[in-house]
């Protein structure tokens, strides 16, 4: 890597390691190390780290493993982890359990294994936990530059978030990718998504893994709609983060947004020579948040000078083949395309192999796009419709001239929908951390409702009672249509313990008998319900309190028709997620039906959150399902609370 400071390898026994003179111990040193790499056993590598605080050294990365990943095998790693900490006092350590890092800016490495890059003057910085991935990453050959590889091990002591935000403050650094299995330290991430803000650099997260924490509180709907992923995702959508799903897309994404940045827009446009490639292009653009505008009347008249009158005019365009090879015509057709309203244009073009083929007629693609990129200073991508058909050399040299190489149509896409995706400057407030809970108790649905109705949420008119008799008595009281529920049941619909529209005190009766418990609540019949929601939180101890709208009643498995928001939010952002919903329809009046009134579902939803705020220390769940839309109102018809059991 051409590191031109001084090196000091330290060993019991060797007296030179690749040329350099060891030293016996970190005593014999000439000064304080900078940074140390420790590849010594776990329980030797607590000793030396907290020999190296003493001496004042910049910070050691620790490879060894066997601390708290390993509490499952070994109940001495989470102490010893904790060991660790202390001994590092104000030290900064990576890991352990980690390979450390490539600094390829200045050539700097503490890296225990082989790896494929090289130096470079600006490029993309990246974050992993996983230190295999790490050196597949190195690895890469599609003409991403990388500024930076960092492992972040068990992040013992610095996090994700934390390595993240001191990458980005090295002004040679574009763009930060993150491989995350968890989070960690969720402060950390919130002030690395507002540094990212600050010095307009973006921030791409491939996030692995399923939460099982949350899966762990069953007794609601909503934890079984948020207890997996959505607490990730709505943590990175709060932050502005787009997220990725496959190595692949995170390096393209990295790859367009070094070269290229943000786009203002989603609308883009395709120039391909075939059918089948637009086409192509098109139908994967359907899944993501991109849009084709047709041509305006200027790039119409530009494109029909540039191509003739043989070929049929449109975005996603095919060309044909008549200018094929031609420099000059092939720039003046790819140029057309580039007007407003396209924030981007994508060339379709895959290389021969070069072991069997002569890709000499493609130089003329290649200088057209630099051509017209340079002339135009529009956004201009090279897309190879699969990743081994875009080489590495020219991927370099298209970077070189401010195109960015995309290498697979289906990346490319999702490379194009997160750059463009919408971005604010605005800082969202911090999310309510979760408390810490042992022991809870699930409140009666008449305990619930009270509590919920002290923050404003609409109740049906009801009463309980603790016999049969007793419920016909009470419903001529209430008057008819009435519900009845059994009390003590948490899924009532599925043990058959709610009966609807009973019109009379025998109907009452003999609906109550059927019903497996010996407590009922009897409550008004609300009509006029023009759709019925599911509003919930789970607290989730991996990302905080998952607020979750979702299409209710007996619809909310069958549909898993959700959008999750965490703790606190905003009624701006409720309403946003009311909207994403699929059943929005039937909110805003299906088929000439009245629409349902929004004011009063917002306020229902800030209901809850506000009873969540208000006892956030003790609370575990809460969810209203149904909540019956109407015209005028909102009205909670089931409510369920998991709490935290009173201390005795």
């Amino acid at each position: 890597m051409g590191f031109e400071g001084p090196i000091w390898p330290v060993h019991l026994t060797a007296d030179e390691m690749e040329g350099l003179t060891c030293y016996k111990q970190l005593e014999d040193l000439p000064d304080a190390p900078d940074a140390t790499f420790i590849g010594v056993n776990r329980f030797t590598t607590v000793e030396i780290v907290k020999q190296l605080s003493t001496m004042n050294a910049g910070g050691a990365v620790c490879f060894a493993s066997g601390f708290l990943e390993a509490e499952n095998e070994d109940a001495e790693g989470a102490d010893l982890q904790r060991q660790l900490i202390a001994a590092a006092a104000d030290m900064p350590i990576l890991g352990p359990n980690c390979y450390g890092f490539i600094n390829y800016l200045d050539g700097a490495l503490l890296w225990p294994d082989q790896q494929g890059g090289e130096r470079v003057d600006s490029g993309v910085a990246i974050v992993t936990q996983s230190s295999n991935i790490a050196v597949n990453l190195t690895m890469q050959r599609r003409g991403l530059p990388i500024a930076y590889i960092v492992t972040a091990g068990n992040q013992s002591q610095q996090s994700i978030g934390s390595i993240g935000a001191a990458l980005l403050a090295d002004p040679r650094v574009t763009a930060l990718g993150l491989h995350i299995e968890g989070f960690g330290d969720l402060r950390a991430f919130e002030a690395l998504a507002d540094i990212a803000r600050k010095l307009g650099k973006p921030i791409i997260a491939l996030k692995v893994g399923k939460s099982s924490q949350a899966r762990a509180a069953t007794v609601s709907h909503t934890a079984s709609l948020a207890g997996e992923d959505a607490g990730a995702q709505a943590f990175l959508d709060r932050l502005q983060i787009p997220r990725v799903n496959s190595l692949p897309e995170l390096l393209e994404t990295l790859k367009f947004l070094h070269v290229i940045g943000r786009l203002e827009t989603n609308n883009i446009a395709s120039i391909s020579c075939s059918g089948g490639e637009a086409s192509l292009c098109a139908d994967l653009a359907v899944q993501r948040n991109l849009t084709f505008p047709p041509l305006s009347d200027r790039q119409h008249t530009n494109l029909r000078a540039a191509l003739g009158p043989m070929v049929a005019l449109a975005n996603p365009l095919d060309y044909h083949t008549y200018i094929w090879n031609d420099e000059p015509a092939m720039t003046a057709a790819f140029s057309a395309m580039m007007d407003d309203p396209v924030a981007l244009t994508m060339l379709i073009v895959d290389f021969p192999r070069a072991d069997k083929c002569d890709a000499g007629d493609w130089e003329a693609a290649i200088n057209a796009a630099i051509n017209c990129a340079q002339q135009t200073g529009r956004a201009v991508a090279m897309v190879a419709t699969l990743q081994e058909n875009m080489p590495e050399d020219v991927a370099h040299r298209l970077i070189s001239g401010g195109v960015v190489p995309l290498m697979g149509m289906q990346e490319a896409l999702v490379a194009v929908e997160a750059a463009s995706s919408p971005f604010s400057a605005s800082h969202p407030e911090p999310i309510l951390l979760p408390a810490q809970i042992e022991g809870t108790h699930v409140l009666t649905e008449a305990e619930a409702k009270a509590a919920l109705a002290e923050f404003g949420i609409q109740l049906p008119e009801a009463q309980s009672a603790n016999s049969p008799s007793e419920a016909a008595s009470l419903a001529d009281t209430i008057g008819y249509p009435v519900v009845l529920k059994g009390v003590g049941i948490a899924h009532k619909t599925e043990a058959g313990a709610v009966a609807l529209n009973l019109q009379n005190a025998d109907d009452v009766c003999r609906a109550a008998k059927k019903m497996p418990c010996n407590a009922f609540l009897v409550e008004e019949m609300i009509t006029g319900t023009l759709a019925e929601l599911l509003i919930g939180v789970v607290r989730d101890p991996a990302h905080g309190y998952v607020l979750t709208i979702a299409a209710g009643g007996v619809l909310t498995e069958l549909l898993k028709d959700s959008q999750s928001l965490l703790i606190p939010t905003t009624e701006a952002e409720i309403s946003r997620a009311l909207c994403k919903l699929r059943i929005s329809k039937l909110l805003d009046g299906y088929r000439g039906a009245s629409a349902a009134n929004y004011p009063a579902i917002i306020e229902a939803v800030m209901g809850v959150q506000n009873f969540v705020l208000a006892n956030a220390s003790k609370v575990e769940e809460v969810e209203i399902n149904p909540l019956l839309c109407g015209a005028d109102r909102a009205v909670a018809a089931d409510a369920l609370i998991r709490i935290a059991k009173e201390k005795p």
